[in-house]
């Protein structure tokens, strides 16, 4: 077995940037890196399925999903891979989860910003999600209170974003913002 890898968890809301900026990190990486989104993972599962379940079925399903997320980063870690989450931590649970789950591993907690006049234009903008996700979204997912770097993507690049990120990745190790907020459970 190889040595585990690192996790960089870009945490942020709905059409904050994150995966661009993860796409961007993917490109500077110095190794082999994985880009792993939950956005993908909801796109596996069968659509007419979710589509007839009621409110606690789908949120089960939701839920299980996600734990499932979390479970196949920690895997792709474990295994001595280099991993790039691209993730939404709005419900406390989820943050709790990873911080079990990615003990073993080097984590940095990135915190993706972004005002909200420019989140609901990217909603519009995108036509994809519906309008006012991020905006219910932004005190939830940032209410832990703590990261390890945080970017804000109102007038930033993703290039520029990934750029401080990837300074900041030699420097990944404890104390850091996972060691902090598991003391505080």
């Amino acid at each position: 077995m190889t040595d585990t890898g690192r996790i960089v968890l870009l945490n942020g809301t709905s059409s904050s940037g994150k995966s661009s900026i993860a796409e961007e990190l993917l490109r500077r990486w110095p190794t082999p890196a994985f880009r792993l989104a939950v956005d993908d993972l909801n796109a596996m599962r069968a659509k007419a399925q979710t589509r007839a379940l009621d409110q606690p079925g789908l949120a089960e399903t939701l839920r299980r999903t996600r734990a499932g997320f979390h479970r196949v980063v920690a895997g792709m870690a474990a295994a001595g891979n280099d991993v790039i989450m691209d993730h939404v931590l709005s419900e406390p649970w989820r943050l709790a989860d990873c911080l079990e789950l990615f003990r073993p591993f080097p984590v940095l907690l990135v915190g993706v910003r972004c005002a909200p006049d420019e989140l609901a234009r990217r909603e519009r903008a995108r036509g994809d999600r519906q309008p006012g996700t991020a905006a219910a979204q932004l005190d939830l997912v940032h209410a832990h209170g703590d990261d390890d770097l945080t970017v804000d993507t109102t007038r930033r690049s993703p290039a520029d974003c990934a750029a401080e990120i990837l300074a900041a990745v030699p420097g990944m190790g404890e104390p850091n913002a996972f060691s902090r907020l598991r003391a505080q459970a």
